[in-house]
């Protein structure tokens, strides 16, 4: 074998530890019904053997219903996670279940600096329009 494909991407060897790879499938996130995010440039982040995480860009979220908390965690992968609440217009909030990498600590974790995540369990995912089911 040549190469290694991901998505429509060519990715790198799997047995690396971090894989960050470009997704051309559209991807929209919601809360309790409310769009939180909107995107056609999500990026899959593959770690070891655990479930890819979707990574979104800042720009494509809705930041007015993302609150900075106080909450860090560290990854010797992937460096310090910072954490967003949502906060929606009813009043609804959602403690942390965004995070961000501000300098990702790898060159392998580079692809997801200025891009967020969602708990996949707390939120609905639309991929390519179909509601995905929550792990």
């Amino acid at each position: 074998m040549d190469a290694w494909f991901k998505e429509a991407a060519q990715g790198k060897d799997p047995h690396k530890r971090i894989n960050v790879v470009d997704s051309p499938r559209p991807l929209r996130v919601e809360v309790n019904g409310v769009e939180v995010a909107n995107t056609t440039k999500p990026r899959l982040l593959f770690e070891g053997s655990i479930p890819p995480r979707i990574y979104i860009p800042k720009d494509d979220c809705h930041m007015e219903f993302l609150k900075s908390t106080e909450l860090t965690t560290h990854c010797p992968y992937k460096g310090n996670a910072n954490y967003y609440t949502v906060q929606l217009p009813s009043g609804d909030k959602f403690d942390n279940i965004v995070w961000w990498y501000g300098e990702p600590s790898t060159s392998d974790a580079a692809g997801i600096k200025g891009y967020v995540s969602f708990y996949d369990t707390k939120v609905d995912l639309y991929l390519d329009g179909a509601l995905q089911a929550r792990p």
